[in-house]
């Protein structure tokens, strides 16, 4: 009779270590093992229903924006009206080919300046000089360029620019006469080219 008792206690203790070894092996993320229902009562279902498939003609559901996410929209839209006010930038390739475009254009009227220089001291030139009457012109005034140009034509050049000038007063005989009086149109000045550059 004492056998028995061992030996029933021999398969208790065994039994208790497989419970013990099938608990501590048994993954943790197993939720079928473990029911939490209990006999004759229908499990809960605790996902979400299913949604109706959308069909191809519905807007898309609008979502409301929230106090903080209309805040933020607000200030993108801000954003986005001041880059239009803008002017939009350059890349770096771009305003290299302005720069060298402004460079060739800058350097090509440099080079044009320069050839009118040299063509301007190219031409020979020839200092007359003379004295040659400047005669009035339309408006009264002594027209000394075409005195310039004629001091020069005798020179055998095309044209002359006046250089220096002169002017002396001549008078009629009557102002020599004694005891009359001088009246203003007994004498009149007259401007001379005495200097013209030649060309």
């Amino acid at each position: 009779m004492t056998a028995r008792p061992r030996k029933f206690m021999q398969r208790c203790t065994l039994y208790a270590g497989l419970v013990t070894a099938a608990a501590v092996l048994t993954p943790v993320g197993f939720d079928g093992a473990w029911s939490q229902t209990a006999p004759g009562v229908p499990p809960l279902d605790l996902q979400e229903p299913p949604q109706p498939a959308a069909s191809r003609n519905d807007p898309p559901p609008a979502s409301a924006p929230g106090p903080d996410n209309s805040l933020i929209h607000d200030i993108g839209k801000l954003f986005e009206k001041s880059l239009s006010v803008l002017p939009p930038l350059k890349s770096p390739g771009e305003a290299i080919d302005d720069l060298n475009a402004h460079a060739r254009d800058s350097a090509k009227e440099t080079i044009k300046d320069a050839g009118d220089a040299l063509s301007r001291l190219a031409k020979p030139s020839f200092m007359a000089a003379g004295r040659t009457i400047c005669p009035a012109a339309a408006d009264g005034t002594p027209d000394c360029k075409s005195a310039a140009d004629r001091l020069c034509q005798s020179k055998g050049y095309k044209e002359g620019k006046s250089l220096n000038a002169d002017s002396a007063e001549t008078c009629s005989a009557k102002v020599y006469i004694p005891g009359r009086k001088r009246k203003p149109d007994d004498c009149r000045t007259d401007n001379y080219v005495t200097t013209a550059l030649c060309q």
